[in-house]
């Protein structure tokens, strides 16, 4: 047999892909396809309506400020009610996370993480009007007037405490209790995909269970945990209704937590001012919204980074 005729040197036939795989391999490619276009179409749409609001002089405008001036404020509120809506949710969901994921029965942990993952169907308007029924009064007559009175040296509750409950502390309260069920999947998830073998090792060296959780489950799902907390920020940025019931917005750029006189988000400032708003306020309305997009398309892109990353990690 001579070297052409050798069997590696043939061409080897293509494989037959079966019609429920085109189809499958299609539909996926076109799922894909569509989601860019789409997430382009919205970038277009945003910046040739925001455009205008950048090349035109919009002191003529109520409260004659620039476009620089009118934003700063609501990207300080967007970011104060997110950060404080992080802070107050992501050790909350890291325990509960640990809870059903190592200590909690198998039984009440499926339970539990049911419950979990049904609070994030609840819509925004019905944790608003949650925040502003029932919350906002308890921290009003309950924990404002204590924290001004204990706490008052600190900018964040200086005060004077606000006597409804319509603060940003409420308002960062109810964005905690919506991204937490966010936060919790992800951790949870990360921290079940924890090796067998890391566990029973530390165990083994005598470790109690909770330093087997601090030396082999919450290194491990370090950056599913970080990944989730920036989806959640992702989703406490855009948050609308929620915010908008519960605020008592003004055009200001404070740390006070618990008084009257709040920073506006900018979903929050858009939803409230674009049914009277006409011309460039249109305008410039749109232009904060394209903001609002770029500052949650980041948040999101660098969850995206860092969990794939952090998986990556895991499965070398």
């Amino acid at each position: 047999m001579t070297v052409l005729e050798h069997p590696t040197n043939r061409p080897q036939p293509k494989p037959v892909r079966r019609l429920g795989d085109r189809l499958f391999g299609g539909t996926a490619k076109g799922a894909g396809i569509l989601i860019l276009v789409t997430l382009a179409a919205v970038a277009i749409f945003l910046i040739t309506q925001a455009w205008p609001a950048f090349t035109n002089d919009l002191t003529e405008l109520s409260g004659h400020k620039t476009f620089l001036e009118y934003v700063w404020p609501l990207v300080f509120g967007t970011i104060l009610a997110s950060v404080l809506a992080l802070v107050i949710a992501l050790p909350l969901a890291v325990a509960v996370a640990l809870f059903v994921s190592h200590y909690a029965p198998r039984r009440l942990a499926q339970v539990l993480g049911y419950f979990i993952d049904l609070l994030a169907a609840i819509p925004s308007v019905v944790y608003g009007l949650w925040g502003i029924a029932v919350l906002a009064p308890a921290m009003a007559h309950n924990l404002y007037p204590w924290l001004e009175d204990h706490l008052g040296f600190i900018p964040f509750f200086k005060g004077p405490a606000s006597s409804s409950g319509r603060a940003m502390m409420t308002a960062g309260t109810v964005l905690a209790v919506m991204i937490l069920p966010i936060i919790t999947a992800i951790s949870r998830e990360v921290f079940l995909r924890t090796p067998r073998l890391y566990e029973e090792a530390s165990l083994a060296l005598d470790a109690t269970r909770w330093e087997m959780i601090r030396q082999a489950v919450l290194p491990h799902g370090r950056s599913g945990v970080i990944s989730g907390a920036m989806l959640g920020l992702g989703r406490a940025l855009g948050e609308t209704m929620a915010v908008a019931i519960i605020l008592s917005p003004a055009d200001i750029v404070t740390f006070n937590l618990i008084s009257n006189q709040n920073p506006n988000t900018i979903a929050a400032n858009i939803a409230l001012k674009f049914p009277e708003s006409s011309g460039l306020e249109v305008n410039r309305l749109i232009a904060t919204g394209l903001v609002l997009f770029a500052m949650t398309f980041f948040v999101n892109f660098i969850a995206r980074r860092i969990a794939n990353a952090g998986f990556s990690g895991a499965a070398a």
